[in-house]
């Protein structure tokens, strides 16, 4: 009885160790992820989402864990490798929510919406952005985000192995090429915007030199306005559609880079 009290004690040891090794990259990764580690969502709650991306990963890395843990001499390094991985994962996975904020910001810009809309988000947003961000976020949890972010985790363990990181050359190429792709895709989906703008500032220039007399900006002002909220309704399904594919293709292959 008692050396089977003291092998179930050992095994809960082991387990307890791997679980917290996998739960230091997960837990960093989670605080970053979108819709999951958004401010707006209540810190037990957010734990708990965290333990349960574990029990998912764990299974996979764990093999890979174990070993780490029973030959690193210094296990304070393993934390610190492990949090540091999390974190680089979620902020390049942060990223492409920062697509729609940076689409709605030019967007509101372009169409003098900037102070419509914003505000009620934990972090401000002007005009389009608040729409732009919860319609993506939404649209991604509803397509499967749960299960894409799940398998980004397990196959982080591939590239980056327990214990190590990637040489600051590999990591500072692969955010550099999802910076570049971030601020492309948020111009490409704030493009009708700011077309609609410059065609409306030219008329508005061309009206105004043929009749300096009439305050054009304040008979065009309704207008951009309007046309704004007409041009975000028509235009939301499909730029929402064009970042949703975008966010698939990457989360498909999100190391490429490496």
């Amino acid at each position: 009885m008692t050396a089977d009290v003291a092998a179930l004690v050992e095994w809960a040891e082991d387990a307890l160790a791997v679980g917290f090794i996998v739960f230091l990259r997960v837990g960093a990764a989670m605080a970053l992820f979108p819709a999951f580690g958004e401010r707006s969502v209540p810190e037990r709650v957010r734990l708990m989402l965290a333990l349960g991306f574990t029990l998912v990963v764990l299974p996979m890395a764990g093999p890979l864990v174990r070993p780490e843990i029973e030959t690193l001499a210094r296990p304070g390094v393993l934390v610190i490798t492990e949090a540091l991985a999390g974190l680089a994962i979620g902020a390049m996975i942060r990223m492409f929510v920062l697509v729609l904020q940076i689409a709605g910001s030019m967007a509101a810009q372009a169409t003098s919406l900037a102070q419509i809309f914003g505000g009620q988000n934990a972090d401000p947003q002007p005009a389009m952005g608040h729409v732009l961000f919860y319609g993506g976020l939404a649209l991604a949890v509803l397509l499967g985000l749960h299960v894409r972010l799940a398998e980004v985790l397990i196959l982080s363990y591939d590239v980056w192995p327990p214990g190590r990181l990637p040489g600051a050359e590999l990591l500072s190429a692969w955010g550099q090429a999802q910076v570049v792709r971030v601020f492309a895709l948020g111009f490409t989906l704030a493009a009708p915007f700011v077309v609609a703008s410059l065609v409306y500032n030219v008329a508005l220039g061309v009206i105004n030199r043929a009749m300096p007399q009439l305050m054009v900006a304040f008979v065009g002002a309704p207008a951009i306005t309007a046309g704004g909220l007409i041009l975000l309704f028509l235009t939301a399904p499909l730029l929402l559609g064009l970042w949703h594919d975008a966010f698939t293709e990457f989360l498909s292959d999100p190391f490429g880079a490496m």
